[in-house]
């Protein structure tokens, strides 16, 4: 198996927007080039206004081409744990939210004719024990409650592989190759007007109050406003709310084409993509190639600058020690490849949005699940930075200029967390 650097989803794109040199002046200046800066750059644009978007790669190089490519309408926590934690009104709100960025995402596709694969088919979060099936029963209570379109299933009629005894299937969504996707909205980004620069990444940002200035390595931006949207790397920047984002590499690996009637033989009938019920999730997909692609499971921290890596061998061993435990019919299919990327984890563990100074506003709508959320938060930004009144699914995220407690996430918890998974699968295998 081969660890790369890049995507394992698509190539990357032909050629590069030049990086900036000089002094420029504009309206507002995007601050990093993923789905949520590509939204935003375009929303603007539409507007007319003025707009410069800062990449310090290549637009969509890093987490939006990167995962596992589920659109989903979780908001990234426990959904029994939420309804515990928040009340009624707020989880309708998110879940909202959620499913609205869901439609967003799958519009973007349509309107701008984006080949990338997209299967509407929904996702189940499955449970691999009957404690974890407990579990989901609970999840899809809370989740019908809060108007989300899910429905508990259970046992062979889930078409799920065996070993997996049911769970919640969220009834929109579905899966898509993100690598193509964000090479389609890269395209839709320069042709719209959008001012690009990439390989320019943001050094500093400050806002001296009737302004925004953005220093790179060769230039400078003067802006009236800006959008932080820097995902994991948002630390790297003084302006942003401290304890904004805790960096976490997730792994992926891809599997050689299997056949169709080798999934039919283990119980996968309906080719539903899954992410298991565990403290930290494992995702298994088929692609439209005919690959398995599975990832997550072990996770790790890192700290701004955030280098280019691969994934680490002890990481894809674990995955794919996963793999087969969850598919032992498929124990003899090779693996091609693994590659892996960074997100940003708010230490609310849901989605977020707000001010980061008078001229600056940010967003964090990641924590694993955020594809279409980002592209959606993005969308909603470009709006309120244009002095639009704070729209509802807006809101329902929405921090303002409130602190951040530390975050949670660290090496140790998140390895706690894994020997917690590991030791609930070996009771599960002892009682099952």
């Amino acid at each position: 198996m081969e660890l790369i650097h890049d995507t394992g989803w698509a190539a990357p794109p032909a050629t590069v927007e030049q990086p900036l040199t000089g002094d420029i002046d504009c309206d507002v200046v995007v601050i990093g080039g993923g789905g949520g800066g590509m939204s935003a750059a375009i929303r603007l644009a539409e507007k007319g206004v003025d707009v410069v978007l800062l990449e310090a790669q290549t637009l969509g190089w890093g987490a939006s081409s990167r995962n596992a490519g589920y659109i989903t309408n979780s908001v990234a926590a426990d959904p029994e744990l939420l309804g515990f934690l928040l009340k009624r009104e707020r989880l309708r709100d998110l879940y909202r939210y959620a499913e609205n960025a869901v439609h967003f995402a799958e519009d973007a596709i349509t309107h701008y004719g984006i080949d990338c694969g997209y299967q509407q088919e929904g996702i189940v979060m499955a449970a691999v024990s009957k404690g974890q099936l407990r579990h989901a029963r609970r999840n899809a209570k809370v989740m019908a409650e809060a108007g989300s379109a899910a429905e508990f299933v259970e046992g062979p009629a889930a078409g799920l592989p065996d070993g997996f005894v049911g769970g919640v299937r969220e009834g929109v969504g579905g899966t898509l190759n993100p690598g193509e996707f964000v090479l389609g909205l890269r395209a839709a980004t320069i042709a719209s007007g959008v001012r690009v620069y990439e390989r320019t990444p943001a050094r500093d940002v400050t806002d001296s109050g009737d302004g925004v200035t953005v220093d790179t390595p060769d230039g400078r931006v003067r802006a009236r406003k800006a959008l932080l949207t820097t995902n994991a790397n948002s630390n790297g920047l003084s302006i942003a709310p401290k304890n904004l984002a805790s960096p976490v590499w997730t792994s992926l690996v891809e599997t050689e084409p299997v056949a169709p009637e080798r999934l039919d033989a283990i119980g996968w009938t309906s080719r539903a993509p899954m992410v298991t019920l565990h403290m930290i999730i494992e995702s298994y997909r088929v692609t439209p190639r005919g690959t398995i692609v599975f990832g997550t499971r072990r996770v790790q921290t890192g700290r701004n600058p955030l280098p280019n890596r691969t994934p680490a061998r002890n990481v894809t061993d674990d995955l794919v020690r996963g793999f087969h435990d969850r598919f032992p019919g498929l124990r003899d299919v090779k693996l091609q490849q693994s590659w892996g990327g960074w997100i940003g984890m708010s230490s609310t563990w849901l989605p977020v949005a707000g001010e980061a100074s008078d001229n600056v506003l940010y967003s964090l709508a990641c924590n694993g699940h955020g594809f279409a959320q980002a592209q959606y938060v993005g969308h909603l930004l470009a709006d309120r930075v244009g002095g639009a009144p704070l729209h509802d699914d807006l809101a329902a995220i929405w921090h303002g200029r409130k602190r951040f407690w530390p975050s949670f996430v660290s090496g140790p918890a998140l390895h706690a967390a894994w020997l917690a998974d590991r030791a609930s699968d070996r009771l599960a295998a002892l009682t099952n």
